[in-house]
């Protein structure tokens, strides 16, 4: 896997296709060994400079993918090109098509009620019920994560997707890791359960290609998106700049001369 990885801000990247992280998947499953995967965007990024724990937790996985246009494009700044992008989004509905195929399970864990049932209900429909070991809302109290994390493990489910928001998805499954190991595949999803139910649109293919997924958002909720996009945007662009003129990044690229 190491030498498939780029890394940019300290935060390795996995030079890895669509089809390239499903079939690690399915292996996983069949070999009933443990993969971590994370999505990782400009957002992420940008937090896990000043967030260690999440950076901590982050780093850890065993995938972590490129969730977005940019990071594809700044990784051919760096000399290794990531092939593709491929988002945690993308990758859940290609995950959830070989639990149909292979006879696997999932586990569907945040959002509202409203949503994650709606979000069963609707694999369950275009697939079968089958491939439903279990679900939960995103809402509980710290305390109750023990035994959230004992249900998930006794459920049957051969993977986890965690639709709660950063950096608490990528902070559970880090702290619960061990006693989720009977989960194959474990990975945080975002708000896509809010995507799959209908409940949010994603943006067109043309704007998710062009790295302006951030932008349809904004619009779609200009008073809460807007400064957080800023923001990020600006942070990444600043850290972006800093990275291609670091003098440890010249004096790497002598030493390989």
């Amino acid at each position: 896997m190491k030498n498939n990885r780029i890394v940019f801000m300290s935060t390795p990247i996995d030079a890895l296709t669509m089809q390239e992280t499903v079939e690690r998947v399915d292996d996983a499953i069949k070999e009933k060994k443990q993969l971590h995967h994370i999505a990782i965007n400009v957002a992420k990024i940008v937090h896990m400079q000043t967030d260690r724990r999440l950076y901590d937790s982050v780093v850890s996985a065993d995938i972590l993918g490129a969730d977005g246009a940019p990071l594809v494009w700044v990784s051919r700044l760096f000399g290794k090109p990531i092939p593709e992008r491929v988002t945690g989004a993308d990758l859940m509905q290609e995950l959830m098509k070989l639990a149909h195929q292979n006879g696997y399970k999932a586990f569907l864990f945040g959002a509202t009620e409203e949503v994650v049932r709606k979000t069963v209900e609707i694999y369950s429909t275009k697939y079968s019920p089958a491939v439903i070991a279990g679900f939960r809302n995103g809402y509980f109290r710290p305390q109750d994560e023990p035994s959230i994390a004992e249900a998930i493990a006794n459920s049957g489910a051969d993977m986890l997707f965690v639709a709660i928001t950063s950096p608490k998805k990528e902070i559970f499954l880090h702290t619960y890791k061990e006693q989720l190991k009977n989960v194959s595949f474990i990975m945080g999803v975002g708000g896509t359960f809010d995507v799959v139910a209908g409940k949010v649109k994603r943006a067109p293919l043309w704007m998710q290609n062009m790295g302006l997924e951030w932008f349809y958002r904004t619009l779609q909720e200009p008073r809460r998106m807007w400064k957080r996009y800023l923001t990020t945007n600006t942070l990444f662009l600043y850290y972006l700049i800093r990275e291609i003129f670091s003098p440890n990044r010249i004096l790497k690229e002598k030493s390989k001369a």
